[in-house]
């Protein structure tokens, strides 16, 4: 994949929910700068970079060993579980939303708490309902165990190793 192309997926899709939307409802909203210093304004920060941080920690997976892209029309050829996959099984959503709330603390905006809550509902009905499904059709037994074994939210503190007898073969379906 070109690095144009890949970049472009990037902007279209969590810089459109980071970065357009929220700039739009801020303006839209009127919303004054924020604050230079004080703790919801060190808070919010502190959850842009973790969320930043795990964006492109996932990014970085999917592209090299996913071999493939966070956009849907670019999927991954590879089911990814590596680094932070082998805690939980939706790092790069968790990141877009420490974004967003980094984004609501930081301008103190309700129109930025609006749009994080509705980013939140809407992917946790999406993502099971509609991703997972794809998942499973695509990597079979092998997103299956990977499901079982790690959480969708709630990170696992210590990382999930599939024993040698189970190893995830990580291609899918198509290839075996």
């Amino acid at each position: 994949m070109s690095l144009w192309k890949h970049l472009r997926e990037i902007l279209v899709l969590p810089g459109m929910v980071t970065i357009v939307v929220p700039g739009v409802l801020l303006y839209v909203g009127k919303t004054p700068l924020p604050p230079i210093l004080g703790p919801l304004t060190a808070i919010g920060a502190v959850c842009i970079l973790v969320g930043l941080a795990l964006l492109v920690t996932t990014d970085w997976l999917f592209l090299t060993v996913g071999r493939g892209s966070l956009a849907p029309w670019n999927p991954t050829q590879r089911l990814v579980v590596r680094g932070v996959y082998r805690h939980v099984r939706n790092p790069m959503i968790s990141g877009v939303f420490c974004i967003l709330l980094g984004e609501t603390l930081l301008f103190r905006s309700q129109w930025l708490l609006g749009w994080c809550a509705f980013f939140a509902v809407v992917n946790l009905l999406y993502i099971p309902l509609a991703e997972e499904p794809g998942l499973l059709k695509r990597f079979g037994a092998d997103y299956q165990k990977y499901r079982r074994h790690v959480p969708r939210w709630i990170p696992r503190l210590r990382p999930w190793r599939s024993p040698s007898n189970e190893k995830i073969t990580s291609k899918r379906n198509e290839d075996k």
